[in-house]
């Protein structure tokens, strides 16, 4: 059996992409009673439910258009058109007569960093589709090419540069980055800490795929540049979208060839080997060492190295 797509991963949408240039068919969907409308407020997702189970708040149409961007077709499900709306330009998304009617029932926005580990996988995943699309067609309204405008087309999946000359056409951006479980072939593996991670928090390695270089290139270079660690037998593990803002992450585990550990000071505070005793004694709760949230892929590349004995691989 396939195992389980990582969080944000598997999104519950048919992306339809046959629809996006379909002008009558965009026109009848945005007005019918059926659609539904996932928000997104400054990169925050509307969220209904209990705190420990949030779940993707969907508006219906009509007022959901108001004050906010052109809506972007994020696909059909059950039937029924879904659209996401970016409601940034609003200083109070409470303002917009849809979310203030759900907000009288619970609904809030929330970062997706902070709730996307509580939700159903087909709640994260697409609320995970709509941050990444809005964010991606609100930073890019001008040609990266000549700086005239960009026009949003085929239903928020293209901007076109409005200047004649250029006429550009540009895709939603997607970062490509590894991230990479060292061991050392036994019972070891590398663990690092940023500072922009939250306190107490180890994880591991990780970074973009530069131009002109396959991935495992990337993990080779990206292991050796940062902990100063040459590596082999790298092997694909899985991917996850990662929409804080663009990434794909995409995971590996890699042996380590040497044992010393040369830390990059100026993005890494410290790195060292680790046991799988000393993970399986981490905890949440534990103020001074923690692993990664769940809903990230970093997560699962522990959690399933923990589960595998050294002489036998998996168990």
């Amino acid at each position: 059996m396939a195992p389980p797509p990582n969080i944000y991963a598997g999104c519950p949408v048919d992306r339809a992409h046959h629809r996006r240039r379909d002008t009558d068919w965009l026109a009848a969907a945005r007005a019918a009673p059926q659609t539904r409308i996932v928000p997104v407020w400054r990169a925050r997702t509307l969220v209904d439910g209990p705190d420990d189970a949030p779940r993707t708040a969907l508006l219906p149409a009509g007022r959901a258009w108001e004050g906010g961007e052109e809506p972007v077709l994020l696909g059909v499900m059950d039937g029924a058109a879904v659209f996401a709306a970016d409601l940034s330009a609003l200083d109070a998304p409470e303002t917009h007569p849809a979310v203030a009617a759900a907000a009288a029932g619970g609904a809030r926005f929330l970062d997706l960093r902070t709730v996307g580990g509580l939700m159903a996988p087909a709640d994260a995943a697409l609320a995970a589709y709509a941050r990444g699309l809005t964010w991606w067609n609100a930073r890019h309204r001008f040609c990266g090419v000549c700086g005239a405008p960009a026009a949003g087309v085929e239903a928020g999946h293209l901007r076109i540069c409005t200047d004649p000359a250029c006429a550009t056409t540009h895709y939603p951006r997607t970062d490509p980055a590894v991230i990479m479980l060292v061991h050392d072939g036994g019972d070891r593996c590398v663990l690092h800490r940023q500072p922009r991670f939250a306190p107490g928090m180890y994880s591991v390695l990780a970074g973009f795929v530069e131009p002109g270089e396959s991935l495992e290139e990337a993990v080779a270079r990206e292991v050796l540049e940062e902990v100063g660690l040459r590596v082999t037998d790298v092997r694909y593990h899985s991917s996850q979208p990662w929409p804080f803002p663009s990434q794909l992450m995409i995971g590996f585990t890699a042996r380590a060839l040497d044992t010393a550990i040369t830390v990059q000071e100026d993005e890494i505070e410290e790195a060292f080997w680790v046991t799988r005793d000393r993970l399986r004694a981490a905890g949440p709760d534990d103020p001074h060492f923690r692993p990664p949230r769940r809903d990230s892929i970093a997560r699962r590349l522990m959690d399933e190295w923990l589960d595998e004995r050294p002489d036998r691989g998996p168990r």
